[in-house]
């Protein structure tokens, strides 16, 4: 069964890091270009970082340049965010995306709320 399956969202304070991951199976992980986007309440999905499937990575949303960090597993098949510096704008449900040729595959989204 193909899918992604993110964990690692929470409640954290302002200035707290978390790490998200995403684990990948049914498909075979390396051969996919990995991405992390997320979606604020009432806001449109927009991409956050993303890793090729060459372990390159992407041009950072300015919003997280500096306190983000995508990574990738591939002896576990699994993305990784780790984000620092939290501020409140970057609560939102984060989501995993996994893309190569015409596929296209999303993971259920991890809630991130950055409170004090």
């Amino acid at each position: 069964q193909v899918q992604l399956v993110e964990s690692g969202g929470g409640l954290v304070q302002p200035g707290g890091s978390l790490r998200l991951s995403c684990a990948a199976s049914g498909f075979t992980f390396g051969a996919y270009d990995m991405y992390w986007y997320r979606q604020a309440p009432g806001k449109e999905r927009e991409l956050v970082a993303g890793i090729f499937s060459a372990g390159d990575r992407l041009n950072y949303a300015d919003s997280v340049k500096g306190r983000f960090t995508i990574s990738r597993d591939y002896a576990k098949n699994t993305l990784y965010l780790q984000m620092d510096s939290l501020k409140p704008e970057d609560t939102a449900v984060y989501f995993c995306n996994a893309r190569r040729l015409i596929q296209n595959i999303w993971g259920k989204g991890t809630l991130v709320t950055v409170s004090s």
